[in-house]
Formats: C-alpha cells, structure tokens, sequence
C-alpha cells in the first residue's frame, strides 16, 4: 500500500483528480504515514477548489505541504489523521495528526506529526486544525467571566468557538446562523441558537466565522457599546460590504482579526505552534465535538464530493474522507 500512493490534486479550478504519487526515501527522523481519515476543510477549500485565493495571498494561504500553486493545479489540504508504519520507535504504530493533504500515504519529518490521544478517534481528531483554529481565536479575544457572546456562523469553526465557549464558567454563547437546522447542532454542542433577526443583542464579544458581509454586518449590530467583533472569516477575493453609519462610531464597536497562520501575541511567547496542536487534540477528547462529523466518503470519490460540497449539493460541517475501503455517506 505505502508503495501506491495516491493524492488528491486540483487540477484547474472546478476540476479535481486523483493522481499516483512516488513516496521519498525515508530519511533519518523522517516517518511514513498511512491515511486513515481525512477532513474537507469546506470553507478554505472549497474557495481553493472554485479558484477563488487572489494572487496576493497565495504566499499565505500556502499548506505546510502543498505541492503546485494556485490556481491549479495544485494538491491542497491539511487535515488528515494516519498511523506510523515507519518512524522512531516510540512513533510506529501510532495515531497521528498532520497538516497534510488527502493522499494515501507520506513521508514527513517526525516533527511533523503529532499523537492523537488513544480515546479519540481517527473520525474526530481530524477536526484538530479547526479546534486549534477556535484555541487561537480564544487566545487572541478572550471572554470574561458572565460575558454574553454570539458566534455567528454555524460552520465547522464556528461551532467549533461555540462548543470552546460553552465550556466557559458562567459565559452564556448563541450560535447564530441563517440555517435553522443548525439548532440542533447548538444544542449537542452547549448553546444556545437563533436566527439573526431573532437574535439578542447587547453582546460582549461577537465572533464571526461566516465569511458574509450579512454574517459581518449582523456580527457588528449584535455587540453592546465598546463590544469588540472577532473575525475568523477567510473571503478570498470576495468583497466585503458594511453599514457603518450606526451604531458602529457612537458606540466605538471594533473589528479585530484572527488568523490560525501564527500563535496569538497573547501567548507566542509561551506558546508554540507545536503547543497549540497538542492542546487542540487533548480537547478533542470531549464527544461532543462528534455532531460535526457529518459524512464520509470514500477516497475515490473526493473529485466529486469536492464538487457537490462546493455547489451545495453535498452539506456539511465536516465531511470526512476514508481511505480503507469504508462506504460513502448518503447526502
């Protein structure tokens, strides 16, 4: 099997493929990794796989090991969960997370993997990326204790920021999304639901994970006076419209981003990366993250799922790719 790799790549916007992949030597402190499950990080890659990363970020938006460039064709990804075939001993036969993209098997620095706790499964600790995501954000805006805070967009970050949030002594949190499905979700996770025109307002932080401007917009008028929006959004070359003629001076609301590409300043100099993922994984050990694992499909039928999960004909939070002959989940 570690001798017929094979990945996923886009081949043009719109367009993906799977293609044979030639796995390096190992060297020294190098392990190879066979894929046991991997995720769909749907916003990200799906505006990857529409072709929609403006040339001026495609330094930043670059994987850990991507291969090939934006547009296309390239092989983009970066949750995927194996075990150690080869490696350190204290590795081999591991379960590990990686920053990698969907393919069969690699060959990566021992660094470069780090150990899913023996009580989470392969299925959920390929949301480690996104947990570490929503750490991040909560580094970076912090609640206080008997905060109201709204998370708006029920996505896979932003229920991930609830479910964090949740757990938050004496912190009330209210996923808001437009889908009302999503109410249930809320609930499995620890908060509270509601559309945006249901929601209440007078909110101490908003975090925003919608990648919208409505999502923006709603974000903004659900804060109280000095109240400060969190912005988890990636819009690639989307533009962003806003109505600040409100509330937004008088108020001396603010938007701050939050971005998962480096440690927040409020613990970089305590924290590393390595760090980071680490803790992501050991909160991953809480079951409730499982309601976001919402389908899987087998690796042979990636191309297509990307595309259904693109055009909405696939819905998801997080669909999760098999690589041992597993079945494909009804849409």
């Amino acid at each position: 099997m570690l001798d017929d790799a094979h990945a996923f790549w886009l081949r043009a916007p719109g367009r993906g493929e799977i293609r044979p992949v030639t796995l390096p030597v190992p060297r020294d402190g190098d392990v190879v990794v066979r894929t046991l499950r991997s995720g769909v990080s749907r916003g990200t890659e799906t505006l990857v796989f529409r072709g929609r990363v403006p040339p001026s970020q495609y330094a930043a938006m670059r994987a850990p090991f991507q291969e090939g460039d934006f547009p296309g064709p390239v092989k983009y990804g970066y949750l995927n969960v194996g075990v150690v075939e080869q490696g350190p001993p204290e590795l081999r036969g591991r379960t590990v997370f990686c920053l990698y993209p969907h393919q069969t098997a690699y060959v990566v620095p021992a660094g470069a993997v780090t150990v899913v706790p023996d009580d989470v499964p392969p299925a959920r600790a390929v949301l480690a990326g996104t947990v570490e995501t929503a750490v991040n954000a909560l580094w970076d805006a912090p609640p206080l204790l008997g905060d109201r805070v709204a998370v708006v967009g029920a996505g896979m970050v932003g229920c991930c920021v609830a479910r964090l949030l949740a757990r938050f002594p004496s912190v009330e949190v209210t996923l808001v999304d437009v889908d009302g499905s999503r109410a249930e979700v809320a609930a499995a996770l620890g908060a509270g639901f509601a559309r945006p025109e249901d929601a209440a307002g007078g909110c101490d932080l908003v975090v925003h994970t919608s990648a919208t401007s409505p999502g923006l917009q709603c974000a903004l008028d659900l804060l109280a006076p000095e109240g400060t929006v969190l912005d988890l959004s990636w819009y690639g070359d989307a533009e962003v419209r806003l109505s600040l003629g409100g509330a937004f001076h008088v108020g001396r609301l603010g938007i701050r981003a939050s971005q998962v590409g480096t440690v927040s300043p409020a613990r970089s100099a305590r924290r590393s990366a390595r760090d980071r993922l680490a803790l992501a994984l050991d909160l991953l050990r809480d079951p409730a993250f499982d309601v976001l694992v919402t389908g899987q499909s087998r690796f042979d039928q990636l191309p297509d799922v990307m595309e259904r999960l693109t055009i909405g004909t696939l819905p998801a939070l997080c669909h999760t790719i098999t690589y041992e002959g597993g079945s494909a989940c009804s849409p």
